[in-house]
């Protein structure tokens, strides 16, 4: 109940009336925004709060960022597989190129190889090619791809860049069987580099060579390379045969056991030369001034003659 003269306390405590507090924060943050352009007054105070809100930016951005790298993760690995099976696809294209450019580049070097050597011989020569080896496997022979339209006939020697190979002994008209050296049924005179000493090479089958019908004491040791004696008149003298590997001697025995090894690539080799005949070189011609010496010679001669 109330007295007279006298109003109840209100409820609640009021302070400045809405609109004057909103014309106040207005007037203030209008003035603060007009120093701040003019003065850069509020510049630390930005520094600070931006220094503070920070983490709690990259807090709020951390979902977003590991969405965005989960996506990237996922992008790259697809993009390296699809990479890596486009590369591999390249790579079993063009490894049919690689294996015959290397096979060409060897050929190529020893084709150069060959011609060399048909410089270095005075005879005509023919490069040919192992076709294939011949069927019978207790034998030591190759087909290659020249036969009798390219004149070739049964005996020539045929050698490769670094020394005999074999010989030709059976001619079709495509193609020629040679006869390497280490078939058993083939031989070949050859003498020692070192002293001289001629003997027989015979082949012994499974890539080795052995001379033959040699005294127990030769004058022949390990390492002696053996050349062609030309005396069979099919090998031209001075081509290299084969190195001395193995020396055996017993005296119980009239002869020594002697092995070699070839010194040509006889089963290794594609590419071969087959030797033709032998180049001969004419002599030159005399000099003019060796003439006309005779000429007086001989007309004194005839002056003699009629006296």
């Amino acid at each position: 109940m109330s007295v007279v003269g006298h109003q109840p306390p209100p409820f609640f405590k009021r302070g400045p009336a809405p609109l004057a507090r909103l014309v106040f924060f207005v007037a203030i943050s209008l003035t603060l925004v007009v120093v701040d352009l003019r003065f850069r007054t509020l510049e630390w105070a930005r520094l600070a709060l931006a220094t503070v809100t920070y983490p709690l930016q990259r807090a709020g951005f951390l979902p977003v960022d590991m969405l965005n790298d989960f996506g990237g993760y996922f992008s790259s690995i697809s993009t390296l597989q699809q990479d890596n099976a486009e590369l591999r696809q390249r790579q079993l294209a063009t490894a049919n190129l690689l294996l015959r450019q290397e096979h060409l580049e060897l050929e190529n070097q020893r084709l150069r190889a060959l011609l060399d050597m048909k410089d270095r011989q005075p005879a005509e020569g023919r490069v040919a090619e192992i076709l294939y080896a011949a069927r019978d496997p207790f034998s030591r022979r190759v087909i290659i791809d020249k036969g009798i339209n390219d004149r070739i006939v049964a005996g020539q020697a045929v050698i490769d860049d670094i020394g005999v190979v074999g010989q030709v002994t059976r001619v079709f008209p495509l193609t020629s069987e040679v006869t390497l050296l280490t078939d058993k049924d083939q031989a070949i005179p050859v003498q020692v580099m070192r002293n001289g000493l001629r003997a027989v090479l015979a082949g012994a089958g499974a890539g080795s060579l052995e001379l033959r019908f040699l005294a127990a004491n030769a004058e022949i040791q390990e390492g002696d390379q053996l050349v062609t004696s030309g005396l069979d008149g099919i090998y031209l003298p001075g081509l290299p045969v084969a190195k001395v590997a193995r020396v055996e001697r017993d005296t119980a025995f009239g002869f020594a056991r002697i092995v070699c090894e070839p010194l040509a690539g006889i089963e290794r080799h594609g590419m071969v030369l087959v030797l033709g005949k032998r180049v001969v070189t004419e002599a030159p011609p005399p000099a003019d001034n060796e003439e006309r010496k005779d000429k007086p010679a001989k007309g004194h001669r005839t002056r003699k003659a009629d006296h």
